[in-house]
C-alpha cells in the first residue's frame, strides 16, 4: 500500500492562493480557522500557519488576532529584488568584466553613518571606494563602508583583486537588509569616473545589511547615465 503524501506548507499555500485566485475566497473574505484548515488538510497547524503566515508577507491575506484571516481588500504586489554582484550585472549583459580598487582608508565612522546605520560614535571603520568596468567602459562607482567590529578579517581582506562585494558575500551572511534608489547629478569626481559629463544625471542605489542586529555594511552605487534597473513580481 502506498503511504498518503506527506501535506507540506508549500501544498497548502499553493491551495489557499488557488482559491483566492478562483474567488473562492474573493477580496474581504473570511478564511477557516487555521485548526479548521489543519483538519481539512490533514497536516499540522504549524504547517497552515507557516503557510498563512507567507502569504500575509506577500499581502495576500491580512491576519489579525481575534477577528481571523481575510484576503487582503488591496492586494500588495512585491517586487523580488536579487543582490547582485557587480560583476554579475555586467556577464549578464555579455559583456567583460574589469574591477578596479580606487581607495582603502581605515578611520573612524563620520557622524552620517553612525546615525545611518546605529552605530556608536568611534567606531572603527574600512571605507574603501572602487570603480567596477563593462567591456572597458565605467559600468558604477563603488563607496563602501565596512563595520571592522562586525567583520575583522575584512581588515586583512585583499581588495586589490577581489571586489568588497564579492568579498562580503563569501565572508559573512546577512539577515537584514535594506535598500534604496536614488537620482543624482554627477560632481566633478563622479563625472571623472564615470566618464560623463559634471551635472548628468545619474542612477544612484545604497545598500546597507545587518548580521544578528549587527550593522555589516554601507554601500553607494553610482550607474552610468542611462543605466536602467528591472524587477520582476
Amino acid at each position: 500500500m502506498q503511504a498518503a503524501k506527506k501535506i507540506s506548507f508549500q501544498d497548502v499555500r499553493d491551495e489557499v492562493m488557488r482559491r483566492i485566485e478562483d474567488r473562492v475566497w474573493p477580496q474581504g473574505a473570511l478564511l477557516p480557522t487555521e485548526a479548521d484548515l489543519a483538519e481539512e488538510f490533514g497536516c499540522a497547524r504549524a504547517t497552515v500557519n507557516r503557510a498563512l503566515r507567507e502569504l500575509a508577507e506577500r499581502g495576500i491575506i491580512d491576519r489579525k488576532r481575534k477577528s481571523g484571516t481575510r484576503v487582503a481588500l488591496q492586494p500588495v504586489k512585491q517586487a523580488k529584488l536579487e543582490i547582485a554582484t557587480a560583476r554579475r550585472l555586467v556577464e549578464e549583459r555579455n559583456a567583460t568584466y574589469r574591477y578596479a580598487l580606487v581607495s582603502r582608508n581605515l578611520q573612524a565612522a563620520p557622524g552620517w553613518l553612525c546615525s545611518q546605520m546605529d552605530l556608536p560614535q568611534g567606531t572603527e571603520i574600512l571605507h574603501m571606494e572602487a570603480m567596477h568596468y563593462a567591456d572597458g567602459q565605467p559600468f558604477h562607482f563603488e563607496d563602501r563602508w565596512i563595520n571592522i567590529a562586525a567583520v575583522p578579517e575584512s581588515k586583512s581582506a585583499d581588495f586589490e583583486t577581489t571586489p568588497p562585494g564579492e568579498w562580503l558575500l563569501a565572508a559573512v551572511p546577512f539577515s537584514n537588509a535594506e535598500v534604496g534608489f536614488l537620482a543624482t547629478s554627477a560632481d566633478a569626481a563622479l563625472a571623472d569616473y564615470l566618464n560623463c559629463a559634471p551635472g548628468a544625471a545619474l542612477f544612484q542605489m545604497e545598500r546597507s545589511t545587518w548580521f544578528q542586529e549587527q550593522p555589516v555594511t554601507f554601500a553607494r552605487m553610482t550607474f552610468h547615465p542611462g543605466y536602467r534597473m528591472r524587477s520582476r513580481y
